[in-house]
């Protein structure tokens, strides 16, 4: 007989790097959906299933940090506008390589929702932190991952790669 699963998996969760680096959508749901209840089921399934340690959190403000603090959670908060600008691109991968440095970091990055911002700026990691040498593969893999096809403004996020 299995045990029991703890928790609730967030909405879209997928390992882009095995047990290293995460996406999902917002945890405890976005909008309207989200609900206090459902965001700590998320955080006990974070915790105990896939063993996150770290959170990187694309959404304006400090939404969900505190909770995520409190379940022992390490966090770093690097808002990205709409539309998305240079600076946001490089704040968003030195924060990932920072987060990604901690010693057996298991890293979530979440934004609302999984979009060609979110798509483009993992496949823009996966070359400039040379885990992939080329664009094209890249931009491959994270559609791949993602289960989707990114359009021109996530393709513009990838290195080299022409929209």
């Amino acid at each position: 007989m299995g045990r029991m699963v703890a928790g609730l998996k967030p909405r879209g969760f997928t390992w882009v790097i095995n047990d290293r680096l995460a996406v999902s959508d917002r945890v405890g749901g976005s909008g309207f959906q989200h609900r206090r209840v459902r965001r700590e089921e998320e955080i006990t399934w974070l915790v105990e299933e896939a063993s996150v340690n770290t959170i990187v959190s694309m959404l304006p403000g400090n939404q969900n940090l505190a909770a995520y603090r409190q379940a022992g959670i390490a966090t770093y908060s690097v808002p990205v506008s709409t539309p998305i600008e240079a600076d946001d691109v490089a704040r968003f991968f030195a924060t990932l390589d920072k987060a990604l440095d901690r010693g057996h970091a298991r890293v979530l990055v979440h934004r609302e929702v999984i979009d060609d911002t979110m798509g483009g700026l993992l496949g823009g990691y996966l070359v400039t932190s040379e885990l992939v040498s080329d664009p094209i593969l890249a931009l491959a893999v994270i559609q791949q991952i993602l289960g989707r096809a990114l359009g021109p403004e996530g393709r513009s996020l990838i290195p080299a790669v022409a929209s």
